[in-house]
């Protein structure tokens, strides 16, 4: 006795199509495991301090303000540029980073205040207090640099949480070449400083926000 396959009316003959479905997702939950996992890895990667050459100009990118001072990865991202200031008391400071809604002073403002109470010579001190994001961050730093006649191929020290460097590196670079159009790309002018991240809960969310944060630059911030 024989019997034929039957038809379900959905899905093919005895389900089949549900297999193959299943199996697809399954391979695109896979790759999708696997992209993410490649991304931190990367960002692992640059999340270390690395000094090249003779950086000039120290860039210190904003983080949060709370009503009574810099957030605790603000005052890392502080910490670490004040330890490398000691030792190179020449360097420019720009302090980078706008007013959010729920501030009531900018970043860059409040950067300045915590410097300048910690011994940093004010007039040393640049402030570029207009963005609202890295993309911004990077290329408001960068006019203001300019406007100072301070030669945009000169070395410079970016300074940020560890988990942010990768990202922030990109975006400098494109928005340098970007005015540069005509020169080699050379990423080795670029040295950085990794602030710990002593919040915990922050390096949690970051985990999960940092990956996606750095395709979305890469794709769209241009």
């Amino acid at each position: 006795m024989s019997y034929e396959p039957i038809w379900d009316g959905r899905s093919g003959y005895g389900g089949k199509g549900r297999h193959t479905f299943r199996n697809l997702m399954l391979l695109l939950m896979a790759l999708g495991v696997l992209c993410f996992a490649a991304l931190e890895v990367y960002i692992y990667q640059s999340a270390r301090t690395r000094v090249v050459g003779d950086p000039q100009v120290m860039v210190i990118f904003g983080c949060q303000v709370k009503p009574w001072g810099p957030s605790i990865l603000l005052q890392d991202r502080l910490d670490t540029a004040l330890d490398y200031w000691e030792d190179h008391p020449d360097v420019k400071i720009v302090v980078t980073g706008g007013k959010g809604d729920d501030e009531h002073i900018s970043e860059a403002q409040c950067m300045y205040d915590y410097l300048t109470e910690h011994g940093v010579d004010g007039e040393k001190i640049y402030m570029e207090d207009k963005s609202r994001n890295t993309w911004q961050n990077a290329n408001y730093t960068l006019d203001l640099m300019e406007d100072e006649g301070w030669s945009l191929t000169h070395d410079v020290i970016l300074v940020s949480s560890g988990f942010h460097l990768s990202r922030i590196e990109l975006l400098w670079d494109r928005a340098r070449v970007a005015r540069l159009p005509g020169e080699i790309y050379n990423d080795q002018y670029i040295s950085t400083l990794a602030a710990p991240v002593s919040h915990t809960p922050s390096a949690i969310q970051m985990f999960f926000r940092e990956p996606l944060a750095l395709v979305k630059s890469f794709v769209f911030d241009r």
